[in-house]
């Protein structure tokens, strides 16, 4: 007897855009990347920012929440619509999508509707726990709002076929060409060619799996919007938009992973040569001094203490690895310092460990402990592609902040609605 197999599904969608005139000044960060001042400026200078349609309370100079918000959201974008800053596509289309960042990294990537089954069933796997109010508020959100307008980031294996289409596609006048102020140049083409969607959704169907790389929580809340939407249908059917999220879908090789470094605010009652003595059951120690060390293979981490840089290497012996979380360096750091030593048991709500993106250098975690605000800083090298499928496969999940990935997408350029 012949077993099914899931295989990926995506399906082209009518895109709701910007028009190509004012593309770069409707797209935004995510909400909470922004500090107050730099939301405020933006939307005191720049009428047509998605952050209008996110942050409502803005234009009654309130902080509105919950249900309110989520209404009045709804109410912003459809004014969006009528004032003819959002357009919707006559024809279901899939998205070239392009972006280089100043460091000059390209990233090449299929804006597509992706399957809630192939959530349900794994075909898309998960690296990270999601936390399950975060997951309810979001779908409520979106069940309210009746939109999403910021992709979940996936990756899947790279295929001749897809990289020919996307660089086909490239050849053509891009829809949209803008740049931000971060300096990255987003670029935009839309696939809506019959004979192209198939081939697209040909190769797809082949992959069993396919990777969360960044968006957890929308996957999972999208997940929720699909059960419940399913349940009080009578009549679902199956090719709803409800059972369909957006997604952007971009080769393994295009993938960037930085690490996030780790800050702590106490060392949990000891001092600094206690401290030290206890690091010495799983690490080899060097004292590195004022020469700023950054680690350079797994299982290396650099830690700066009370003006110093050390070097810290595990000692294999003392340390058994079972599964391959074990192998990840957030996972061995919490397991051997974090947890027993500095006794953050956790990551998610204990409020004396921050992080910071590896993006910055370890100058960062020095300058962060001399102004006295944290104790112990820990820089440790980042997750491979490999090592978050491994994990994924074995049905595991990393810590939190175990990896911060590339590229970051902006909100308001595709919208998927429900």
């Amino acid at each position: 007897m012949t077993v099914a197999t899931n295989m990926a599904k995506i399906i082209p969608f009518k895109a709701v855009k910007p028009t190509r005139a004012i593309v770069g000044l409707v797209a935004a960060r995510p909400y909470q990347s922004y500090t107050v001042d730099e939301r405020e400026s933006r939307m005191d200078y720049n009428p047509f920012s998605f952050l209008h349609i996110v942050n409502p309370g803005y234009k009654y100079d309130q902080v509105i929440t919950g249900a309110e918000r989520y209404n009045l959201v709804k109410n912003r974008y459809l004014e969006f619509k009528e004032d003819g800053v959002f357009v919707q596509d006559d024809k279901p289309s899939f998205y070239v999508y392009k972006i280089v960042n100043r460091h000059g990294q390209a990233f090449n990537g299929i804006i597509a509707a992706t399957s809630a089954e192939d959530y349900e069933n794994d075909v898309i796997k998960k690296h990270e726990d999601t936390i399950a109010n975060r997951e309810e508020t979001f779908k409520s959100y979106i069940q309210t709002v009746g939109f999403n307008a910021e992709p979940v980031l996936l990756t899947y294996p790279d295929n001749s076929v897809i990289s020919a289409i996307i660089e086909d596609a490239q050849k053509a006048y891009a829809e949209f060409e803008f740049t931000m102020t971060y300096r990255d140049t987003h670029y935009l083409w839309k696939i809506d060619n019959d004979k192209t969607i198939a081939t697209l959704q040909a190769e797809f169907k082949q992959m069993q799996t396919i990777y969360i790389a960044d968006g957890h929580h929308r996957s999972s809340s999208s997940y929720l919007l699909y059960k419940d939407e399913k349940a009080k249908n009578p009549n679902h059917k199956g090719d709803e938009s409800y059972n369909f999220f957006m997604s952007y879908l971009i080769p393994e090789s295009d993938l960037v992973i930085h690490e996030f470094n780790r800050l702590v605010k106490d060392l949990n009652g000891l001092s600094k040569e206690a401290f030290l003595i206890k690091l010495d059951t799983h690490f080899r120690i060097e004292n590195r001094g004022l020469m700023p060390y950054s680690p350079s293979k797994k299982h290396h981490f650099s830690m700066y203490l009370d003006g110093e840089f050390y070097s810290l290497y595990l000692r294999k012996t003392n340390y058994e690895f079972k599964t391959s979380l074990d192998k990840l360096d957030a996972q061995l750091l919490y397991k051997t310092i974090l947890q027993p030593i500095l006794g953050i048991n956790d990551l998610r709500t204990d409020n004396r460990i921050e992080y910071v993106n590896g993006k910055h250098e370890m100058i960062t975690i020095k300058s962060s402990v001399d102004s006295g605000k944290f104790k112990v800083g820990f820089g440790m090298c980042p997750a491979t592609v490999n090592q978050m499928k491994q994990i994924a496969d074995e049905g595991l999940k990393m810590p939190p902040k175990s990896t911060y990935i590339l590229p970051k997408l902006r909100s308001g350029i595709t919208i998927y609605e429900y």
